[in-house]
C-alpha cells in the first residue's frame, strides 16, 4: 500500500511548531535542551548500549551552562562589577563558555592557559573577542596547572576590579548543572546509572545530586585519566586535557561515587575514534574515556539497566590531536584492538595506575582517618600534584 506525506499546506500550524525551537534573543538562549542518543552496536555488543546526553551541542559545549551561571551569580551577587574583567585558567571548553558569557553580559575576558592549547581553540577565544594570556614555563613544581594560577593572580592583582571564577571551588559551578539534571530525567524518565567525567567536580557533582534524590538506587560512575590526583593517585604527566587534575577541587563530591575509572590517552583514542566512525557523534578525550567505560558497563550489567553517560562537547577542537594520525603516532596512541576491560585495585593507594583500573572504593584523598588530621595541601590552593 503507497503512502503519502500531507503537504505542508495542510498541516495544522500548532502541530508544525511542535518540534521547533524556541527563537534566542541572547546567545545564551542557545544553551541547553541538547539531544540525546542512543549508543549501541557496532561501538557497543549487540543488544547492547548506553545514552549519550551530547553537550557539544551546545555553542561551545558542556561549560557554557557554568560560565553562564557563575557569571550570573557573581553579578547578582556584587562579586562582578558592570564591565569588568574576568580572568581565570583552563586548558579548554571553559574558555569559550566565558567568552559566551563575556559577550551576553558586556565583560571582557583574558583566558589564561600554556602551550598545550591546541590551536583551533585559541582561534576560537580570540574570534570570539577573548584575550589569551600563554604561561611561558610551568612552575617547578607544580607544573603548568600551577603556572597558570599564580599568573591569574598576578592579573588580578594588576586589575583590581577583575573578577576569577575559579571553578574548581566554585559551588555555583556544581549548581550551574542542576538543569541538567532536569532535562535528563523528561528526556530519560528512570536512569539507573550515570557515567559522567571528572575534573573540576562540577558536573558530576550537580547532575548527580539532583538524580539521586529521585533516584535513591542510582549508580555514579566517575571517569578520570591516569596521572591525576584527584581521586588518591600521585601526580604524573598527562596528555589528555578536559579531565583529570593535578589539584583537589572541593567540587568533588566523593561520596556520590559508587566506583572510578582511570583511563590512559590511548584508550580514550581508541574509544573517540571508534565513535566517530561507527555513529558520527564523538569528542575529545573526555567523550573516548566515557563511552569506553559505559560500553564496558552495557556489556557486564543486566540488559534491562539504563545507562546514561555525560558526552562534555564534540570533536571539532580535536582534529589536529585525537584525530590526527601524527600526533598520535608521535604520542604512541593509535592502538589497533578495543581495549578489553578494566584491571581492578581495592583502593586507590593500592598502586599507580598506567591503563584502564576501576576501583569500587572512593574516598576524598584530602579525608583525614580518624586518628589523624587531615593532610594540607601545599599551598592555597589545594596543588599536591605535578602537571607537565
Amino acid at each position: 500500500m503507497t503512502t503519502f506525506a500531507m503537504p505542508s499546506s495542510l498541516i495544522p500550524p500548532a502541530q508544525m511548531l511542535t518540534a521547533a525551537s524556541r527563537p534566542a534573543r541572547t546567545p545564551a538562549g542557545l544553551v541547553g535542551d541538547t539531544p540525546i542518543l542512543w549508543v549501541g552496536e557496532p561501538f557497543a555488543a549487540t543488544g547492547r548500549g548506553f545514552w549519550a546526553k551530547l553537550e557539544g551541542h551546545n555553542p561551545g559545549g558542556i561549560k557554557d551552562r557554568t560560565a553562564l551561571h557563575m557569571v550570573r551569580a557573581a553579578r547578582e551577587r556584587g562579586d562582578l562589577k558592570p564591565g569588568a574583567r574576568i580572568v581565570e585558567s583552563t586548558s579548554g571548553t571553559l574558555g569559550l563558555g566565558l567568552a559566551l558569557a563575556g559577550v551576553v553580559h558586556g565583560h571582557p575576558v583574558t583566558v589564561v592557559t600554556d602551550p598545550g592549547i591546541e590551536p583551533l581553540m585559541c582561534g576560537l577565544l580570540t574570534a570570539y573577542g577573548a584575550g589569551i594570556d600563554l604561561v611561558q614555563r610551568p612552575h617547578e613544581s607544580g607544573g603548568w596547572q600551577q603556572a597558570r594560577r599564580m599568573r591569574v593572580e598576578e592579573l588580578l592583582a594588576a586589575h583590581p576590579d577583575a573578577w576569577c571564577p575559579d571553578q574548581y571551588h566554585n559551588p555555583d559551578n556544581v549548581a550551574a548543572y542542576r538543569p541538567l539534571a532536569h532535562e535528563l530525567i523528561a528526556q530519560m524518565g528512570r536512569i539507573d546509572t550515570l557515567v559522567v567525567s571528572v575534573g573540576t567536580g562540577g558536573h558530576s557533582a550537580g547532575i548527580a545530586s539532583v538524580l539521586r534524590d529521585l533516584f535513591p538506587r542510582l549508580k555514579v560512575v566517575g571517569v578520570d585519566t591516569t596521572g591525576s590526583t584527584i581521586f588518591g593517585q600521585p601526580a604524573a604527566p598527562r596528555l589528555m586535557r578536559g579531565l583529570g587534575s593535578s589539584i583537589y577541587p572541593r567540587n568533588v563530591a566523593y561520596d556520590l561515587f559508587d566506583e572510578v575509572h582511570w583511563i590512559a590517552a590511548p584508550e580514550a583514542v581508541w574509544a573517540a575514534r571508534q565513535l566517530a566512525r561507527c555513529l558520527y557523534a564523538s569528542g575529545g578525550w573526555s567523550v573516548g574515556a566515557v563511552a569506553l567505560v559505559s560500553r564496558w558497563l552495557a556489556a557486564t550489567a543486566p540488559a534491562e539497566e539504563r545507562i546514561v553517560a555525560v558526552f562534555p562537547d564534540g570533536p571539532q577542537r580535536y582534529t589536529g590531536t585525537v584525530f590526527n594520525d601524527d600526533y598520535c603516532r608521535r604520542h604512541g596512541l593509535l592502538t589497533p584492538t578495543a581495549p578489553v576491560g578494566p584491571q581492578e585495585i581495592a583502593h586507590a593507594g593500592e598502586r599507580t595506575v598506567t591503563s584502564w583500573t576501576r576501583c569500587t572504593t572512593v574516598t576524598d584523598p584530602l579525608a583525614a582517618p580518624d586518628d589523624e588530621p587531615a593532610r594540607p595541601a601545599d599551598d592555597a590552593t589545594g596543588l599536591t600534584g605535578v602537571e607537565r
